[in-house]
């Protein structure tokens, strides 16, 4: 061991690069071995075993290490916290193999004054016998750490006590040869005293120049932003538009009208391709097996068993005399095909109400426009006057604004002797301002040392109670009761014999219940395999009635639309046909010049064209809704009417295969 400082150097940097989070002690060790090639074996095996004790022991090593800190060592640094823990570490558990002297060339080979610190600290008797035994006792058993720590640290502290008087008398004889520095003394700068400065020439008051005036360009938006702004709501509208058609006519590149076909014939001649026919699709019924778990089975079987019990209760009282409900459904079938056809005439009525609304509408738009017209004459005129006044008004500013201009620059001469008057008043209290300071501060002084004194007593007093022994160990008989005078008290190998017996009748109640669970199993899966075969003979005969129920569909759902007569909708239309007469009137009486009414004409025909083909669109949904309503209707009854003439032959066919 010739540089002892180098291998201690080398122990806390790889100390300093452990991380327990990420790494464990095996790794580290064996990446530190890579490291230490260079070094010989003892040498290797020192460093080794160094920095496996420190970290084995790292919770012993910190109590000591905190306490330190919190201590004596308030002034040190926190990055030498792993020297103080390989020190610590080298005194507690390796001073009996390195013995005293080698120990001592390592503490000489290191900082004297951090050293003589530490070692004074760790090695008081007192410190040993009191709190780091009872904190060391927390993580091993104090006989254990008395018997193996703390009495040969005792044995060696009057040797180490001679090597922390070696270093005092080290740092004793250091301190005196140092040599006092000579205080230097100021000295006056030697400066010239300027010359009195001479009083400028008052300056004349420059008049500002006339400015032009800003252009009124400036406060009017850029005819180019107004077209950007038409321009997007077009677009806006017109996306609008092809969304609607887009919803509306979902399906309508499947049909193909015969007055566009022909027209497209007549275009193109001999180029022309057949129009496209759209074909329904015919629904197959696929019987496709679906995997069922154990729930899906029992909810359909427990369904099929229902339905069942119910068409059985229905042909009971049927045998008894009970009435036929075909009468009551041919009723109900009546009044839903009433109701259909008022609904019908109502959304008609709604219908032709929006469009009569909007003729009125566009006569109100051509009344407004020409209202603003005149309304925007006057306000030409209106604005002549007003820009007249501010012209009047803009004068009359700007000559106050000189006169005022001319008032400040004399008030800038007088505050001149007002800023230096209050420059002298101003120091006169920050004079007042620290002698009172200065007062207050001793004051404060004077009391923080008379709560240090308190506090310093308090402290030796509460060490003085720690320091006292405590008997902490008693010997347990576990034969012996508590002897509390219970009747239900038991000693604790009598306790361990009742937790025995209690575990092997739990394994045996445990054993019976996986017993029983198997055979609960059993019963369920055959009840499943019955209910399945159940639901296989009721899906087969509900396939059937399905194919016969779309059958009969495709024969009886074959009526066209069904004509709306109402007295409303008649005048309505004929309300429209005259509000339309007197639009066309109006706009052939009304003589706009094309420069200013081009913009309200394009909006008034864009209008037309979106409210032509909302119209257009709202017609096509008509028909649809009516269709598929009485689509609708009908299919409910025929399915009620063969459900209810299948479950009866169910019913039957299941009682014939009993």
């Amino acid at each position: 061991m010739v540089s002892h400082g180098k291998h201690i150097a080398i122990i806390i940097q790889q100390l300093d690069k452990f991380n327990p989070e990420i790494q464990s002690m095996e790794d580290f060790l064996n990446e530190s071995a890579k490291m230490l090639k260079t070094l010989n074996v003892t040498e290797q095996e020192f460093v080794l075993d160094t920095l496996a004790g420190c970290i084995k022991y790292k919770s012993l090593l910190d109590v000591v290490v905190n306490a330190f800190f919190v201590r004596d060592g308030r002034y040190c640094l926190i990055p030498e916290r792993n020297l103080y823990i390989v020190i610590c570490y080298l005194a507690t558990f390796q001073l009996e193999e390195l013995g005293l002297q080698h120990f001592s060339r390592i503490v000489k080979s290191l900082d004297t004054a951090k050293m003589q610190k530490f070692l004074r600290f760790f090695f008081n008797p007192l410190y040993l016998n009191t709190w780091i035994k009872d904190e060391w006792s927390r993580f091993y058993s104090s006989l254990y750490v008395k018997e193996n720590w703390i009495d040969p640290l005792l044995r060696w502290q009057p040797k180490v006590q001679q090597l922390i008087e070696q270093l005092t008398d080290k740092l004793s004889n250091r301190t005196t040869t140092v040599k006092t520095s000579t205080v230097t003394q100021p000295k006056e700068f030697n400066l010239t005293v300027p010359k009195p400065r001479a009083i400028p020439i008052p300056l004349p008051i420059p008049v500002p120049e006339k400015r032009l005036p800003v252009p009124p360009s400036t406060y009017k938006p850029p005819k180019e932003k107004k077209q950007l702004e038409q321009i997007r709501t077009q677009n806006r509208r017109k996306a609008e538009d092809l969304l609607l058609k887009a919803n509306a006519n979902r399906f309508r590149c499947a049909i193909m009208k015969p007055e566009k076909a022909e027209k497209t014939q007549y275009e193109d001649g001999m180029k022309s391709k057949p129009a496209f026919q759209a074909r329904k699709v015919q629904s197959k019924i696929d019987n496709i097996p679906i995997k069922l778990n154990a729930a899906a089975i029992l909810r359909e079987g427990a369904l099929y068993q229902r339905k069942m019990e119910q068409e059985l209760k229905r042909i009971e009282s049927l045998l008894q005399g009970a009435g036929d409900p075909s009468e009551f459904l041919e009723w109900q079938k009546q009044m839903r095909d009433k109701d259909l056809e008022e609904q019908l005439a109502e959304i008609e009525y709604r219908r032709l109400q929006g469009k009569l609304s909007y003729e009125e509408a566009v006569l109100a738009h051509q009344n407004v426009i020409q209202e603003n017209k005149k309304k925007a004459d006057l306000m030409r005129e209106e604005k002549a006057d007003l820009m007249h006044q501010y012209e009047e008004k803009r004068l009359q500013e700007q000559q106050e604004v000189r006169e005022l201009v001319e008032q400040v620059i004399e008030g800038h001469k007088n505050a001149k002797e007002a800023k230096i008057k209050l420059q002298k008043y101003k120091q006169e209290i920050v004079q007042k301002v620290c002698e009172e300071k200065e007062e207050l501060h001793r004051q404060a002084l004077e009391e923080d040392e008379e709560k240090l004194r308190k506090r310093s007593e308090l402290i030796q007093q509460i060490r003085l109670i720690g320091s006292l022994p405590s008997i902490r160990h008693k010997f347990v008989d576990l034969t012996e009761t508590g002897g509390h005078g219970l009747t239900c008290e038991m000693s604790i190998v009598e306790l361990h014999e009742r937790l025995a017996l209690l575990r092997e009748a739990q394994k045996a109640a445990e054993e019976e219940k996986r017993d029983q669970i198997i055979h609960e199993k059993q019963a369920k899966e055959q009840l499943l395999l019955d209910k399945l075969d159940q639901i296989l003979v009721f899906r087969a005969e509900l396939s059937r009635a399905a194919a016969l129920k779309q059958e009969e569909e495709k024969r009886k759902l074959q009526s066209g639309e069904r004509p709306v007569n109402d007295e409303r909708i008649l005048n309505l239309q004929k309300k429209i046909v005259e509000k339309k007469m007197e639009r066309k009137k109006q706009e052939g009486l009304s003589k706009i010049t094309p420069q200013k009414s081009s913009i309200a004409s394009k909006k008034d025909t864009f209008q037309w064209n979106h409210w032509n083909e909302l119209e257009d669109s709202r017609e096509r949904q008509f028909k649809i809704f009516q269709h598929g309503f009485t689509a609708r209707e009908t299919a409910q009854k025929m399915a009620a009417y063969e459900a209810a003439r299948s479950g009866a032959q169910v019913c039957i066919l299941h009682s014939e295969v009993k």
